[in-house]
């Protein structure tokens, strides 16, 4: 591993002390290194809005002049809600900067590097880019296709079924995947699942890690235009606590068991129904990331995963494996259409 590899892992796991506190912001971290030494560190985390590359150079007061600037995303050259980090870099005296990936973001995409380079400033881009891209893959989906970033969460048994045929579910792993589950949901702004899920399980969808999180995890139920969700679900009767928010479609005969609902403290977002009477999920995400939901975490059940699946939404799944067999008649964990196996060449 080369010095600049070494130093930019150490940039990204400053970076990632962001999570729970950026979103829908990227996680960036930075060092300021002069003579092989760190003299300067920060990383991005609300609600303060300074910047990464700000807090190091701050830091490093006046050991910045001559140094080397570290940051795992490209410096922002724009002013938005601070002014451009490419000119406090410029400032400082920074002589070169190593990064690792380009900002997405149509306002930088290229331009801090070339505001760099066109004040005097040797750069140096695609360090560790591989890791770099997987520490912010929820902002460059956000950029890239202007829809939260969507990870499926499993919980299975070595026979991929998530409940037996009776639809007893809960705690099919043990505590060891719960709390690794609970440490996503953390780092995500909204959870989901279906009706199906809250009538089984009635499930709290809450982050119990006791971490910080600068917005509440957000509690997202997709339901049909039956309208199943109860009024006596746990989900509901927090709602005013824990933000509640219902996916449905416009049902006439259904209004006034959405307006129960909607007095309780639901919000209800309307979208027009699939094939199968469901929301279409592409708007769904639309309305969702229209509210600042940067990243969805799907956690339930069968039918809301082969959905995002059967409407290739899913960006990442993580699926925890029990020891355990269920057997016949247990509940696949990824419902919807049937896929054939492909033809062997």
């Amino acid at each position: 591993m080369t010095q600049h590899e070494a130093l930019m892992r150490e940039t990204l796991c400053l970076a990632g002390q962001g999570r729970g506190r950026v979103s829908p912001r990227p996680l960036v971290g930075s060092l300021v290194v002069r003579d092989g030494a760190i003299v300067g560190r920060g990383f991005y985390h609300e609600p303060e809005p300074t910047h990464a590359e700000v807090w190091a150079l701050r830091e490093a007061g006046h050991r910045a002049r001559g140094a080397t600037l570290y940051v795992n995303l490209e410096p922002c050259s724009h002013y938005g809600r601070t002014p451009p980090c490419t000119e406090a870099i410029i400032a400082a005296g920074i002589q070169r900067v190593v990064a690792s990936i380009r900002d997405p973001n149509p306002q930088v995409n290229g331009r801090g590097f070339a505001r760099l380079r066109a004040a005097g400033i040797e750069v140096l881009t695609d360090v560790l880019p591989v890791e770099g891209t997987q520490l912010n893959e929820v902002f460059i989906i956000n950029q890239l296709e202007r829809r939260p970033f969507v990870h499926l969460k499993l919980a299975t048994s070595l026979d991929g079924r998530i409940a037996t045929r009776t639809g007893a579910s809960q705690w099919v792993t043990g505590a060891a995947a719960r709390a690794a589950g609970q440490e996503l949901r953390h780092r995500y702004d909204a959870i989901a699942v279906g009706t199906g899920t809250v009538l089984a399980d009635n499930p709290q969808l809450t982050d119990r890690t006791g971490q910080y999180r600068h917005r509440p995890l957000v509690r997202v139920v997709f339901d049909s235009a039956r309208v199943r969700l109860p009024l006596t679900a746990h989900l509901v009767q927090t709602a005013r606590v824990c933000p509640t928010w219902l996916v449905t479609v416009v049902s006439p005969q259904r209004l006034e068991d959405l307006s129960r609902l909607e007095q309780y403290g639901v919000r209800i977002f309307y979208v027009e129904a699939d094939a199968q009477g469901r929301p279409q999920l592409p708007a769904a995400l639309n309305q969702l990331f229209a509210e600042g939901i940067a990243s969805l975490l799907v956690e339930g059940g069968s039918t809301l995963a082969g959905a995002f699946v059967d409407a290739r939404l899913v960006d990442k799944i993580t699926c925890f494996l029990a020891p355990r067999i269920i057997g016949g008649g247990g509940l696949n964990a990824i419902g919807g259409r049937v896929r054939p196996r492909s033809k062997k060449p």
